[in-house]
């Protein structure tokens, strides 16, 4: 099973791809953590932010796996524990069906993301720096999959 971390925005900050690569890389290949970053609409002056968005919807949605569950994450989802997660992924393990994880650009995602997506999440009711978010997802992944394996790092 793969996780696609699926993120509007390229060329986030070096402590971005690192904190990322960190937790990713300590999953083991059967729940394998994958980043793809959709470009971005330029947001310049008078730029129409609606249709912007809208396709970087677009390329979000084309970029989802063949057959992938699709998780909204969204500030308005469904809040989860880590020992929630850690459920969810069990869950998904034992079904072996992939995951993809849209994190919208500075607007959010479009309205055709989330009537597409079978589940919105919320990481939390506050707003987070976007490029954020792929480090947290790592980490929350990792964390979760610990608690599955009863190793120590979730204490």
């Amino acid at each position: 099973m793969h996780i696609h971390l699926l993120a509007v925005g390229e060329r986030p900050p070096g402590w971005v791809h690192e904190g990322f690569a960190e937790y990713a890389q300590r999953l083991p290949m059967h729940c394998r953590l994958v980043l793809r970053e959709i470009p971005a609409g330029r947001r310049v002056k008078g730029a129409d932010i609606a249709k912007l968005v809208r396709e970087e919807g677009e390329r979000l949605l084309a970029a989802v796996p063949k057959g992938a569950l699709i998780i909204a994450l969204d500030r308005q989802g469904q809040p989860l524990s880590t020992e929630q997660l850690a459920a969810k992924l069990k869950t998904q393990l034992a079904q072996g069906q992939d995951m993809a994880l849209l994190v919208g650009g500075p607007e959010g995602l479009p309205p055709e993301c989330l009537a597409r997506a079978h589940a919105r999440w919320s990481l939390s009711l506050m707003t987070f720096a976007h490029p954020l978010i792929r480090v947290m997802v790592a980490e929350q992944f990792y964390r979760a999959w610990s608690i599955l394996n009863n190793l120590p790092y979730h204490r």
